[in-house]
């Protein structure tokens, strides 16, 4: 949504994402959310995808247990 506010206001695109997405936050629930400090799991998240990523590139940027070749 943020990508698009500018373009489109919080308004137009609640009232056309609110049918199609159940749960859709309100443009005043938005405003809100957006004006939230970030929340104890949101940064814990943070500290684990730079962990996930130090970890993906120790392994030479591949997932999963290497193949042995016979």
């Amino acid at each position: 949504m943020n990508e698009h506010r500018n373009r489109f206001g919080v308004e137009l695109i609640c009232r056309v994402l609110s049918s199609s997405v159940h749960g859709f936050l309100t443009a005043r629930g938005y405003r809100a959310a957006v004006g939230r400090a970030p929340s104890a799991r949101q940064m814990k998240d943070e500290l684990l995808l730079l962990e996930v990523a130090r970890l993906h590139a120790e392994n030479y940027g591949v997932y999963g247990v290497g193949r042995c070749m016979p």
